[in-house]
């Protein structure tokens, strides 16, 4: 058997690598376990509900300019390039705002069902970038593995630190026949057999798949509401996904967003910015294809070019 395949916790979700054929991460086997060890490791570092995690020191640390090892500078890196890339719909910089619209816990498992929550949402609008615009205040030097930022300014790593993860599994296992790297939901596919993997896109309401997705070389990350949702004061319904612009749950007439793109981490950004800009602007960011779900439980398939 050529193929090895494990699904595990991390990132507070199921994340699943499948290898094929021996390469420079070692057999099937001991590349799956090489690939796991290094995804438990990096939540250890960069989650932000650990006190003892990376991240939590470098939110803490009173200096400007702090030392940070070679992934947490990576990750630092990426969040400025999401934020750039999508003119600040992608913000990592929220910490403090999405603790306080009621996501502070890792413990936050239940799910309100879509139906429910939209029935009780406020209107749709757009999402827009927070007018503070902290992002910009970021500077990383990956050589140097040093971050500067004004002391306070607190990084999240929410669905960056999963399209992130896939892409340098990615580079670990790009000698392969063949990989997946299914970081609960941001998907990395690649290797030099040019292996063809479909992926079903599923409905955040439930029943099949909307449609399928081929791919043998590339990445597809999916941003959704239906995950850790919540019922606040006045059963207000919540989630973790926040405009940036009003630092609430954003509400915009899109519920899902599947992202076709070369990385994980630009499909990542491409897809959280998409729902964000609601039925109207979504289309415009899936440059690369992907789909599109409504309040309504319609879906639009957006071909690639």
């Amino acid at each position: 058997m050529t193929e090895a395949v494990r699904t595990f916790t991390c990132f507070g979700g199921a994340c699943t690598v499948v290898v094929d054929g021996t390469g420079p991460a070692g057999a099937p086997e001991e590349a799956v376990q090489k690939v796991t060890h290094s995804l438990l490791e990096w939540h250890e570092t960069l989650s932000r509900f650990k006190p003892a995690s990376e991240l939590t020191s470098l939110n803490r640390d009173p200096r400007e300019r702090v030392p940070v090892s070679p992934m947490m500078a990576r990750f630092a890196q990426a969040a400025v390039y999401a934020a750039s890339a999508t003119g600040g719909l992608v913000d990592a910089t929220l910490l403090d705002e999405i603790e306080h619209a009621g996501y502070g816990a890792d413990d936050l498992r239940g799910e309100v069902a879509l139906p429910l929550a939209l029935m009780r949402a406020p209107a749709r609008q757009p999402g827009g970038p927070h007018p503070a615009a902290r992002w910009r205040e970021i500077e990383v030097d990956v050589s140097r593995c040093t971050v500067t930022r004004p002391p306070g300014v607190k990084l999240d790593g929410g669905g960056i630190v999963k399209g992130l993860s896939a892409d340098v599994v990615g580079e670990m296992l790009g000698g392969h026949n063949g990989f997946v790297v299914d970081c609960e939901g941001d998907i990395r596919v690649g290797g030099t057999g040019g292996v063809r993997r479909v992926l079903p896109v599923a409905s955040p309401f439930g029943g099949g798949a909307l449609h399928e997705l081929a791919v043998s070389e590339g990445a597809f990350a999916t941003s959704d509401i239906s995950k850790r949702s919540w019922l606040g004061q006045g059963m207000r319904p919540g989630h973790h996904l926040l405009d940036p612009a009003t630092a609430q749950p954003a509400y915009t007439g899109v519920v899902q967003v599947t992202a076709r793109a070369p990385t994980a981490l630009e499909g990542e950004a491409l897809a959280k910015a998409a729902l964000l800009s609601g039925p109207h602007g979504a289309p415009g960011w899936l440059r690369h294809g992907g789909v599109i779900v409504l309040d309504d439980g319609s879906h639009t398939v957006i071909p690639p070019p």
